[in-house]
């Protein structure tokens, strides 16, 4: 039986590794995804019927109906899911992986309190997973506008610092004595839950992308101490892989906006403290329409368009698709520009262009683009703001100060599509909308963009 069932795990293990080297690439992430997925559910079957243990029949029919329940809500929770809601929907679903593993370290924490090792591991699953499923939730709040982007706290530093310390110390009492008192078990389940909140309410919209990497590496963490706790190979290697792929996606989200993890952690940035500067010193914006855009575009070289989050929320993926196949047969170079965290997820922009069926070769990641920019005859921007603000390389006092951005402002002419003169999700004013060479064409990013494909059909 423990023969065969480790051949089960050793084939799960591998289809995880190859399905996370898959997931590198638009083009084979969809097999990469259904092949760790196969992975996963060989290794549960397994798990279920390949045991030495007298189970009752009711247990199988419970279990059965878990999972019944479980993939039917998921499966219809993936199809309906829109893409402006996708980091909401991995935002929850890093929660719910959290409170799996709190909710085993309840479970067995008494089971094992005599043994120093395994109540070390259950307790620091406890703590991880408690964390990971409040803070999951802010997150998912921040996401979808249930709570506003920056929540001041008091002392934020000093409070969330000694609640963690806290935190610790009460575990190291807890598996120090040997207590097993499930009130103490459940105080330590509500220090948890209080520290995940604390830990992301201040943090601002603007760093959203960092978060949610945390999170999700936390989520693998907690996965692979429960694999611990039961000496399970599958859920251990499942869970390092989740937790070492987001740590290394966090620092390069850290990289990306020019700031350490801890920076984003203790300062609570996004607040938009600069965005009481206004406008008074940016000079003056020019607006332009459909057709004078067309006529633009119409008469370029090459174009580069920079989308954004706008562009999302409006679902216009499909149709600036058409206007750059449209531009494509008239003989324009066109390309896309990617910001590593453009949008509100790591990857959000390849994504949803991936939906649409854009070239995987036509998008340009920011440090291959940007020493493009000067040769380009006209810029597109759809929907982004922050990642195309120079005052990331112009104005100390920016919030934003340092980190790279997309150089748009060196191109020959910039049209930006927005609905209006609102500040992007850092809360700060954009000094490419006023600069000379910038057109506004403001409106609705699905709208707009269509009336720009039919005026460009009219030519």
């Amino acid at each position: 039986m423990d023969i065969l069932l480790n051949i089960i795990y050793l084939i799960a293990t591998i289809t995880f590794i190859v399905g996370l080297k898959k997931l590198g690439h638009p083009e084979t992430a969809k097999n990469g995804n259904l092949i760790a997925a196969a992975g996963m559910g060989l290794a549960i079957l397994g798990t279920i019927f390949i045991h030495e243990l007298e189970v009752p029949p009711l247990i199988y029919i419970l279990i059965g109906l878990a999972i019944l329940i479980g993939s039917i809500i998921g499966w219809l929770i993936a199809i309906k899911v829109e893409m402006t809601k996708m980091p909401e929907l991995v935002s929850l679903f890093n929660g719910f992986g959290g409170a799996s593993a709190a909710l085993i370290g309840l479970v067995e924490y008494s089971k094992n309190v005599a043994d120093f090792t395994q109540a070390t591991t259950i307790v620091a699953g406890i703590i991880i997973g408690a964390i990971t499923f409040s803070g999951s939730l802010i997150a998912w709040g921040k996401l979808n506008g249930s709570l506003r982007s920056v929540v001041k706290i008091p002392f934020y530093n000093t409070v969330n610092n000694l609640l963690f310390i806290g935190i610790i110390a009460f575990a190291a009492f807890m598996i120090a004595t040997g207590v097993d008192s499930p009130l103490l078990l459940y105080a330590l389940l509500a220090s948890g839950l209080a520290y995940g909140i604390l830990f992301v309410l201040p943090i601002g919209g603007a760093d959203m992308p960092v978060v949610i990497s945390l999170l999700n590496s936390l989520t693998g963490i907690a996965a692979a101490i429960t694999g611990i706790l039961y000496d399970n190979m599958v859920m251990l290697v499942g869970g390092i892989l989740v937790g070492s792929a987001g740590i290394i996606l966090t620092v390069a989200m850290c990289k990306a906006m020019n700031r350490t993890l801890g920076s984003v952690i203790f300062g609570a940035f996004g607040g938009g403290e600069a965005a009481a500067v206004g406008n008074k010193t940016l000079g003056s914006i020019k607006s332009t329409n459909p057709s004078d855009a067309a006529i633009m575009m119409n008469y370029a070289s090459n174009v580069v368009i920079v989308p954004g989050y706008g562009l999302a929320v409006a679902q216009a993926q499909h149709v600036i698709h058409e206007l750059e196949e449209m531009l494509s047969k008239r003989g324009v170079s066109v390309k896309y520009a990617i910001h590593p965290v453009a949008g509100r997820m790591p990857g959000h922009m390849n994504v949803l262009l991936a939906e649409s069926n854009v070239e995987y070769n036509m998008l340009v990641e920011m440090d291959d683009i940007n020493p493009q920019f000067s040769n380009t005859d006209i810029v597109l921007v759809v929907g982004a703001n922050d990642v195309v603000n120079p005052a990331a390389h112009n104005n100390p006092a920016s919030p934003i100060y340092g980190m790279p951005i997309l150089d748009v402002e060196n191109a020959k002419h910039i049209i930006v599509n927005k609905r209006g003169m609102n500040a992007g999700y850092a809360g700060i004013e954009n000094e490419l909308f006023y600069n000379s060479k910038t057109s506004m064409l403001f409106g609705d990013a699905k709208a707009a963009l269509t009336d720009l494909v039919a005026e460009l059909k009219n030519m």
